[in-house]
């Protein structure tokens, strides 16, 4: 006869003592036999994840969740096995429906706490700390850490590359008819328009790195100059809306400030419409476009105007940079102002935003 195994009280201490392997093997021998139960197919998921076989796990958890799609510890293993994979959205949309199904259950708060942080908010994050405090579930060690972390993002230099990603996830569906209908998005014509002022008409077809490329509308507007165009973006759905445009040579998931190998350069142009907003400090960015730059070479962006010293964190959590900020930025970096003009790319609540324009040329 078979060992009796209890996935529920089992689990847990075989995955923390280093022997998820050990569940993974009893759960499927006992669901091979046509024994293993919702907690099995439960216990199984948890298991691939303390392994890092996310895929798996989701896989498991979705033949449980055909068996009880409401019971709350199936939706609970279900969203741990989706935060493994990186899908923030969908994991804590998950806890939130556990929530709803054993509200008294402080894990689900916990690891919802969690995840805003990961996705960059801080506030929410908080939030659902102190629920998790108040039904005791929450580790005073952890909460108090959570809560100095939450500070440290508030107070930050710049915004925190999981809220962008989460962020431009979430708006990627329709990204295009938002920008374009309702904020009446014009960044990318307003850079191209700068570049033809600036650039030699009879010059060969150039090499064009665009940062935080989105879904690709400011590639639409350069791809007709360009002889080779490189796309960079925090967001993976955003890249996949970009990579379906078919304009771009080569596309990397990756932070503007810590570009891979593969954008390297040396580039004509680098444009960066609508990002700096997420950076209060661009001496990072500044530095790693002069590196990429040929002499000569254009860095095209454009920014929220703002009227401090050096830049500050507006009411919408975008960044505004002051023109002497730029200015400085410029001649610390090896640039020349070709241009800094104010202008509108974008209008809120019927308001245009006052914004700067840039093309600083790299100097030869």
């Amino acid at each position: 006869m078979e060992p009796f195994f209890d996935p529920v009280g089992e689990t847990a201490a075989l995955i923390g003592q280093g022997r998820a392997d050990e569940v993974v093997a009893r759960c499927e021998a006992l669901i091979a036999k046509g024994r293993g139960g919702i907690l099995t197919h439960v216990a199984l998921g948890r298991a691939l994840v303390a392994l890092g076989r996310a895929d798996d796990a989701a896989a498991a958890l979705r033949e449980a969740s055909l068996l009880a799609p409401n019971t709350a510890e199936v939706v609970l293993a279900s969203g741990e096995a989706l935060a493994a994979s990186g899908a923030l959205p969908a994991a804590i949309a998950e806890f939130q429906r556990a929530v709803r199904l054993a509200p008294d259950d402080g894990r689900a708060y916990w690891q919802i706490a969690r995840l805003w942080l990961a996705a960059g908010e801080p506030d929410k994050a908080e939030a659902a700390a102190a629920t998790a405090e108040q039904v005791g579930i929450a580790d005073g060690g952890a909460l108090a850490q959570l809560r100095i972390d939450a500070q440290n993002m508030r107070e930050a230099a710049r915004s925190d590359a999981g809220y962008v990603r989460h962020l431009f996830d979430q708006f990627a569906g329709d990204y295009d008819q938002r920008m374009r209908g309702q904020l009446n998005y014009e960044g990318p014509g307003i850079l191209r328009d700068l570049a033809g002022l600036l650039l030699d008409p009879n010059a060969r077809r150039l090499d064009v790195l665009d940062l935080g490329c989105g879904t690709g509308l400011a590639g639409i507007a350069f791809k007709p100059i360009a002889r080779q165009l490189i796309g960079v973006d925090l967001s993976p759905r955003m890249i996949e809306k970009a990579r379906a445009l078919k304009i771009y040579d080569l596309l990397f998931e990756a932070d503007v400030e810590t570009l891979p190998a593969g954008a390297s350069g040396p580039f004509d142009i680098a444009i960066a419409a609508d990002v700096l907003v997420y950076l209060g400090d661009l001496g990072a960015v500044f530095a790693s476009v002069a590196q990429r730059l040929k002499p000569g070479g254009l860095w095209l962006f454009t920014t929220e105007r703002g009227d401090r010293l050096n830049f500050e964190r507006g009411p919408k959590r975008r960044y505004r940079h002051s023109d002497s900020y730029l200015r400085d930025l410029a001649a610390a970096h090896g640039f020349d102002v070709a241009s800094l003009i104010e202008c509108a790319t974008r209008y809120e609540a019927g308001e245009a935003v006052p914004s700067w324009a840039a093309a600083f040329r790299k100097g030869r």
